[in-house]
């Protein structure tokens, strides 16, 4: 008997304790499926992103209808668009049409209809046609006029500082892009210019949201490959190049 209860003793025994090692295998299985949760999603958290953009294109734009118009949300008002933009560039800069000359001309033909019809309803007992009375509203005016101030604001405070020699590398990124600038500028006028970047905002946009997929590692390549060669010309040349009074007290 004693050796009967001894047994059943050592299995109760021998239950627990693996009840306690199955217990601790669960545990440790759906802690480690936790891990992984966290490690997958970081992954995609890591994905490059052109810009280093953390949202979808349309909303990058805004999300209104300036981004509906350039991602051809509707497209009748995205052609549209791009359909007057075709014709202005058209009539100033093939057929040479100048803007004075155009916005003189189309009063006159309205200020002509309109004078003509209002004379011709009082012969054929009509009644005179309905002008509204056009008022320019206050507020939109004032938000873009203090949009445009602070991006003003912004851009002198930017200047400013690369004048002080705070930032190199926006210096650099300034004055190369002021001398491409140059480059296009001499190449074509401004309202050719003008027509340029208002025909890509409404082709690479919607372009670069199609096929994002395939162009961003291939842009994370290029990055990586112009961050390795702006470190190299850095070590070499940016190094070397004494800073001013104003740097080195940030240093300091």
């Amino acid at each position: 008997m004693a050796e009967h209860e001894e047994k059943k003793h050592e299995e109760s025994l021998m239950e627990k304790i693996a009840e306690k090692i199955h217990g601790h295998d669960s545990s440790s299985s759906s802690s480690d499926s936790d891990d992984d949760k966290p490690s997958e999603s970081s992954i995609k958290d890591k994905v490059f992103r052109l810009f280093g953009r953390e949202k979808p294109v349309h909303h990058v734009f805004g999300g209104g209808k300036p981004a509906d118009i350039l991602l051809w949300r509707n497209k009748k008002i995205s052609a549209g668009a791009l359909g007057v933009a075709t014709v202005i560039w058209v009539l100033f800069e093939l057929l040479e049409y100048h803007l004075l000359t155009l916005v003189c001309h189309l009063l006159i033909l309205a200020l002509a209809l309109l004078f003509l019809w209002s004379n011709a309803t009082q012969f054929i007992n009509k009644s005179t046609p309905h002008i509204p009375e056009v008022q320019i509203p206050k507020e939109p005016v004032l938000e873009f006029a203090m949009a445009l101030r602070f991006e003003i604001n912004r851009a002198f405070a930017v200047l400013r500082d690369i004048a002080l020699g705070r930032d190199l590398k926006m210096f650099l990124s300034v004055i190369a892009g002021l001398w491409v600038l140059s480059i296009v500028g001499s190449w074509c006028n401004f309202l050719t210019l003008f027509y340029i970047v208002f025909v890509l905002l409404h082709t690479v946009p919607v372009l670069y949201e199609k096929y994002e997929d395939k162009v961003d590692p291939f842009a994370e390549k290029a990055m990586r490959e112009i961050k390795k060669q702006y470190a190299v010309f850095d070590a070499k040349v940016l190094s070397k190049i004494p800073r001013g009074p104003l740097k080195q007290k940030k240093k300091d």
